[in-house]
């Protein structure tokens, strides 16, 4: 019976050895883990298929993440904490956030990472619904400039140069692209604040900013 631990060990060790930089070879990916080479087929079938598996396993988890983020009555908040849902992921997970996009690498189901956009599209219909945003406003394209900003933070700050302050520059960028899609500024702001800071979040993450004596934007898993 195939444990899913091992699966997911083998999935993170390549992931940071590839962020090291290290040859990856079958000798080496379970040199310390306690299974053997045999692993590797069992799990995915060889070499290649763990690059695989490594790509569609970092989209899994966003989605996993993002399914985590209930909808509320306000679906400008919720575009904000989906996009804390996905810094978050990036954070808990960095090394296999960088696989995640190296197109390099083959998807075994790329309906599936279409799929966590599709999270953001349906909060964007949602909000044009409600009356927040225009009804010009074309969902996929607002919902990828939504994405291209946390992506962009998560890039700089999971695996860039950044530190983790930098990701308060959340709330006013997200606010500026909701306000250009005919949001109200003073609603969209507290709209905004409210789904970057999700209630129940976890707490470890807010500490790390209380501790460095920094205004706390809270960006941990829903």
């Amino acid at each position: 019976m195939k444990d899913p631990a091992v699966r997911s060990l083998l999935i993170d060790r390549a992931a940071q050895m590839l962020a090291a930089r290290q040859p990856v070879t079958l000798r080496s990916l379970v040199a310390g883990t306690g299974v053997s080479t045999m692993a590797v087929y069992t799990y995915f079938g060889g070499m290649d298929g763990l690059w695989t598996a490594m790509r569609q396993e970092g989209f899994t988890r966003l989605a996993a993440r993002l399914a985590a983020v209930a909808p509320s009555e306000d679906p400008v908040r919720d575009l904000a904490a989906l996009g804390a849902a996905y810094l978050s992921n990036a954070l808990a997970s960095p090394d296999l956030y960088r696989v995640m996009f190296d197109a390099g690498f083959e998807l075994e189901n790329a309906e599936a990472a279409d799929d966590t956009l599709h999270c953001l599209v349906r909060a964007v219909e949602r909000a044009t619904a409600t009356g927040r945003f225009r009804d010009d406003i074309d969902p996929l394209g607002l919902a990828t400039q939504s994405w291209i900003i946390g992506h962009g933070l998560a890039s700089l700050v999971a695996t860039g140069p950044l530190p983790h302050q930098a990701l308060a520059h959340g709330v006013p960028l997200l606010t500026a692209l909701f306000t250009s899609a005919g949001d109200n500024p003073e609603q969209c702001r507290r709209s905004v604040e409210r789904g970057w800071r999700t209630p129940d979040s976890d707490r470890r993450f807010e500490s790390r900013f209380e501790s460095s004596g920094t205004a706390s934007t809270d960006v941990s898993p829903p």
